[in-house]
Order: structure tokens, then sequence, then C-alpha cells
């Protein structure tokens, strides 16, 4: 591949950042731009292809269905070709995916949409680390060393909730103005510069809040909770929906905090269940009676439960299981239906 000058551009090695991505498309439209394209998927991950009339593949068709299904978009070629691309498919940053439009030469790495949440900032200096070139960076809070609270949720392994708050709260720290933050859990290290951190009692008029529970601000959830499921045979998805969100409601969690689901290895089978955790995108893990009769913690017994699995109670122990933490919410009970959460240990730090 040549380089700025004519020569030879080959890849950086060394301490390559790495890209919090399950799935990377790159597209290119040039012999050149399919060479860098598919240096960088060999690199990174994902999968590559050229766009052209000789190659059976439409630039309309691919970003269909690379918008719909991919984390990450990389055109490899102009802004334009890319923006034009995705213009009728963007939603908001919240739900869209990263999208990075790179010279074939790799001089130039701009990320377009999703800088932050979806990451299409890191993506940028990533690629821009390996080819040499020098990632195009517009959002203020990068240009001015100011905290990114989106992108520091994103790197915290959190869900960020009212997004739409982001920007009020970037906007006092890009104005010299203090952000009042309450936090439910530690967080290592010193806080950013504009940020004033506060623990134990909430405090009312706070900007963010870090926590597991509801807050009307916004809010930095992290995915720490395992839901433990108990559930009659032939149990529907929209029955554990139901109590899911009631459940929620009843206790103030963000539904967003649960990162996986527990239960008895006997419900392996059963439909409602398996197609409930999908839809959230849980893991489902399974643990055998012996597993769960023998962890050690005093939990919600039930004769009834025992004759039926061989273990007094299922939700409870499974959360803990799953978690290898502690009881938030005990069996909570209705329409065959039985759940428990559980947290695990999290560390949390200042980094983003």
């Amino acid at each position: 591949m040549k380089g700025r000058h004519g020569g030879t551009m080959s890849f950086r090695h060394g301490n390559v950042p790495s890209v919090p991505y399950g799935s990377t498309a790159y597209i290119s439209f040039t012999e050149r731009g399919a060479e860098l394209a598919e240096r960088l998927r060999k690199t990174l991950g994902g999968e590559a292809v050229r766009a052209g009339e000789n190659q059976g593949i439409s630039l309309a068709s691919w970003t269909v269905s690379a918008f719909a299904h991919k984390h990450a978009l990389v055109y490899v070629g102009a802004v334009g070709i890319a923006v034009r691309a995705v213009a009728p498919y963007l939603k908001g940053k919240a739900v869209d995916p990263a999208v990075v439009a790179v010279d074939e030469r790799g001089r130039f790495v701009i990320p377009l949409v999703s800088g932050h949440l979806g990451g299409a900032n890191d993506l940028a200096r990533t690629i821009a680390s390996l080819t040499g070139g020098t990632a195009v960076i517009t959002t203020a809070t990068d240009l001015n060393g100011v905290f990114a609270v989106d992108e520091w949720a994103k790197w915290q392994n959190c869900a960020l909730i009212h997004v739409s708050a982001v920007k009020r709260v970037s906007g006092k720290l890009l104005a010299g103005e203090v952000v009042r933050l309450y936090t439910a859990f530690p967080i290592e290290g010193t806080p950013p510069k504009g940020i004033i951190m506060h623990t134990g009692e909430p405090v009312h008029e706070a900007d963010v809040w870090v926590d597991v529970r509801r807050h009307p601000e916004l809010s930095v959830a992290p995915r720490m909770l395992t839901l433990g499921v108990g559930c009659r045979k032939g149990i529907k998805m929209e029955v554990l929906e139901r109590r899911f969100a009631a459940l929620c409601r009843e206790f103030d969690l963000w539904p967003e905090a649960v990162n996986c689901a527990a239960t008895i290895d006997i419900k392996s089978r059963e439909p409602g269940l398996l197609d409930f955790c999908a839809a959230h995108g849980w893991p489902l893990r399974f643990y055998t009676a012996e597993q769960l009769r023998t962890l050690p913690g005093t939990f919600t017994a039930s004769d009834f439960v025992r004759r039926k699995t061989g273990v007094s109670n299922v939700c409870e122990r499974a959360a803990v299981c799953g978690s290898k933490g502690e009881i938030l919410v005990r069996k909570y009970a209705g329409e065959g239906v039985t759940l428990a959460v559980a947290q695990r240990p999290f560390r949390m730090d200042w980094s983003w």
C-alpha cells in the first residue's frame, strides 16, 4: 500500500487501542480502498466488501443491511459518499451505529455519527493509529479536553439514560460551570475538572446520577445486575416481560442495569424464557439443583419449589450464582413467575 509520500505504507503495531465493537463493516470503492479495508478487517475484525457494478454489491443495499445489523460502518472513500448513504437512516445518538469515513490512503479518518455513545471517535483514533493518519475529531468536549459523560458511561460499561440531557451537562462544563454527580458506587481516582462528586445520601439537585435505581435526570446505570428467574412450564415471553416490567417499577430499577439472567438447568428448553432473554440481549446462565442447593446464604424457601425442582428456591439462588454478588431484590412472584435481582461487584474509575 502506498503511503502519503508515495512510499509503501505499513500498519503500525504495538499498543493499538482496543475497539469495543461486536461487529464492524467496511465498504470500499477502488482497488486501493479495498486493500486498506482488508488490512483494517484483518487487524480489527469485521467484514469488508468492495462496491461496484462488477462486484455485485451496491452501496445502497450494503448500507441498509449494515446500518441495521452492525455496530460500526466504515466507508473507505469520500466523506460525501458516506453522508449521503447513511442520511436516510439516522435516528439519534442513542441508537445509531458508529459511522466513520477514511480516505483510501488512510490520511484522514473522520467520525461522522455516534462519536461517543457509538464509539466512532475511538474507532477513528484506532484506524488513524494503524495507518499513521489523522483522526479528525470535531466534538466540542474532545476539542476542549472536557469530560464527556456519554463516552465515560460507555467505557465504564454503563447504560446512559435520558440521553437528551447530555447536551445540557456538556454545555455546563464547556461554559466553565460545575456539574454535580451523585454516585451510589465508589469511583476510583480523582473526578475530572468541573465534576463535583457526591456519595451517601442522594443530592436532589444532581445533574448526573450513577445508580441502578431510577432518577428523573441524566442517569448512568452500571450494567451489574443479574436477574434470577423461576417459572412454570410453558411460560410465555409476554408474561415474563410483564413481570419484569412490574418488578422494575416497584423497586425503581433501571431495566438497562440488568446484564444477564440465570435459572435452573431444567428450564434450558423453555422457549418463552429463551426468547425473553434474547430480546434483551442477555446471556442466560443455567445451574443444577445441586449447585443452587449448596450455595451458602439465606434464601426464601418453598416446599412446592423443592418438590418440583429439587431446591427450595430458584430465582434468588440463581441470581446470586450468576452474579457472584449479593441479593438486591428478593423473590418477587406472580403469574407463575418468580424473579429476584442480585448485584455483582462492579469497579468504576474516571477513565474515558
